[in-house]
């Protein structure tokens, strides 16, 4: 067995304001372990005893899963050294291994930071989904994700005083605002502690109580006055239209509306709003097919995939067994970016075609998104299938 030396010097052998001979020896020592390492390198074998460790590549060890409801889970992480921590109401992408395949999704915190240091996401089972199901059924604690730090500009406003706020969700778009709730509000065993007076009103949807993630968490707020909950249960109430919504929140036009739900409900927001000249803050993370095409075929290094005109090129390539990078899947973090050599595709969105045409677009190709855009003919990406 090699022993590999974890001393500081092995780790940095290039760090300033050392003796010049001891900056020697680390580089040597160094590159006495790359050769012992290879194929590997050494940080690769520090990160089989330490992936958690400053310097690595972001991840997080699972501590616990909780189911929530039938379908959904809440995975609470131990994230690695580098953590930058988050803004409630921020999300974090998270990378996990299906099937040898890494995949990478896009999940909101629900918690505010902690004083453990864990973070938390809630992951609802999407029908067919490889990434949600995986995680929802199958995830252990002590298995190892990938993340990356926050992002996301679904937050409240620094300084909350002089505002009333309206959040209406529907299904797991709770989960950002649950984030913001509990940090403003915290919830112990023996009830809320002691909180500011804010105004809040929270319009939550689901199609029953018992599908309604984190409804015993927003009913124990209701009962403390740290908010006012108004529940619509649409399976046996119908949808939320606009007329409903002025009716149940009769000020609603004086109060800061933040809205996460599927893209139907906050479109129809939006278009009040708009028409109301009032803003309003959303957060989707599924994408809406608005505008398709007639679909074409993809070619990428060493294969062709015929891809029909409703469906993300994204989704169409992995289908065909195509490795795709990928992120939060509708059009955020432009973790799917690749360079289109030739064709055109179309916005899923709103319709808007991007071409690619042979001694018009440069060498390095036209950049696209491949989560929100589908093939309009033929397109060559430059990108390997396999």
């Amino acid at each position: 067995m090699v022993e590999i030396s974890t001393s500081p010097a092995l780790f940095a052998p290039g760090e300033a304001r050392r003796p010049a001979w001891r900056a020697r020896l680390s580089r040597k020592a160094w590159g006495v372990a790359e050769k012992i390492a290879t194929p590997l390198a050494p940080a690769d074998y520090l990160d089989m005893f330490n992936p958690l460790r400053p310097g690595a590549d972001l991840r997080g060890r699972v501590v616990k899963v909780t189911p929530e409801t039938a379908d959904a889970a809440t995975i609470e992480i131990k994230p690695g050294a580098d953590w930058a921590g988050h803004t409630p109401g921020q999300y974090v992408r998270v990378g996990v291994d299906v099937n040898g395949v890494r995949h990478w999704r896009a999940y909101s915190l629900t918690h505010g930071p902690r004083k453990d240091g864990l973070i938390s996401i809630t992951v609802k089972a999407v029908p067919d989904g490889k990434v949600s199901s995986h995680l929802v059924r199958r995830l252990r604690p002590g298995k190892i994700v990938h993340l990356e730090q926050a992002a996301g500009d679904f937050v409240l406003p620094s300084d909350l005083r002089g505002h009333k706020f309206l959040m209406v969700t529907a299904g797991s778009g709770v989960t950002p605002v649950i984030g913001m709730l509990r940090n403003l509000f915290p919830v112990t065993d023996e009830g809320v502690v002691e909180h500011q007076r804010l105004d809040v009103t929270v319009v939550h949807l689901a199609p029953s109580r018992p599908d309604s993630i984190f409804i015993r968490n927003l009913e124990s707020l209701h009962e403390a006055g740290a908010i006012r909950l108004v529940t619509r249960y649409t399976g046996s109430e119908g949808r939320l239209d606009i007329d409903t919504l002025t009716e149940l929140v009769p000020d609603l036009k004086e109060r800061k509306a933040y809205a996460c739900g599927p893209a139907g409900l906050l479109d129809n927001l939006q278009a009040w709003y708009d028409a109301e000249g009032l803003p309003l803050q959303t957060e989707q993370f599924r994408l809406a097919t608005v505008v398709t095409g007639e679909g074409g075929t993809l070619t990428f290094t060493g294969k062709t995939v015929d891809a029909p005109g409703d469906k993300p090129i994204l989704d169409a390539a992995e289908e065909a067994g195509v490795l795709m990078p990928s992120g939060c899947r509708m059009g955020i973090c432009f973790g799917c970016v690749l360079p289109m050599k030739e064709g055109a595709v179309r916005d899923l969105r709103n319709g808007e075609l991007t071409v690619a045409r042979p001694g018009e677009t440069g060498p390095e190709g036209v950049p696209i998104q491949t989560c929100i855009s589908a093939a309009a003919g033929e397109c060559v990406i430059d990108h390997p299938a396999s």
